[in-house]
């Protein structure tokens, strides 16, 4: 039967108990030692597969990132190419003009959009303003001693890497 790790850890530790004399700190039950020993053996393994597992799906993922990226290219260049094709064909249609048959029909309609030459003689009401916190100028802030910053903190975590 396969234990997790958690059921590992819980076995060891009834193991260590009864191994153990918890007044002398002698080895009082050799078969809980051998216990011991397998069971941190299966934990090492089990370790060392759920590392290799989490390797095997980073490596999936990055292969799956440069795929994408590929076919983002691909499709990149199929719609340029599409969109020259229609300015191609506008460009040798006359404006309204009308064409069809079985396979295509080709027609034109109008449409309305905003073209800006200059966003900064814009009315502030007429633009949106996003607003983002700076997390590396507040770093160094807070890292320098800079005293309490109201709304950030720096926090220390502890990250496992696994290589």
């Amino acid at each position: 039967m396969a234990f997790t790790l958690y059921e590992i850890s819980a076995e060891l530790e009834k193991a260590w108990n009864s191994a153990i004399d918890p007044e002398t700190g002698e080895i009082i039950n050799e078969e809980a030692m051998q216990a011991i020993n397998e069971l941190s053996m299966a934990r090492d393994e089990k370790i060392e597969n759920l590392a290799l597992a989490y390797k095997n799906t980073c490596a999936e993922a990055e292969a799956l990132k440069a795929e994408k990226l590929a076919l983002q290219k691909r499709q990149a260049s199929a719609e340029k190419k599409a969109e020259w094709l229609k300015q191609y064909l506008s460009q040798y249609m006359e404006s309204g003009e009308k064409y069809k048959s079985a396979k295509v029909s080709i027609g034109w309609r109008k449409s309305e959009s905003v073209q800006v030459d200059d966003t900064f003689l814009l009315p502030d009401e007429y633009l949106i303003f996003t607003v983002a916190p700076d997390k590396n100028a507040l770093k160094k802030a807070l890292k320098a001693g800079e005293p309490m910053i109201g709304g950030a903190r720096l926090v220390t975590t502890n990250n496992i890497q696994i290589k």
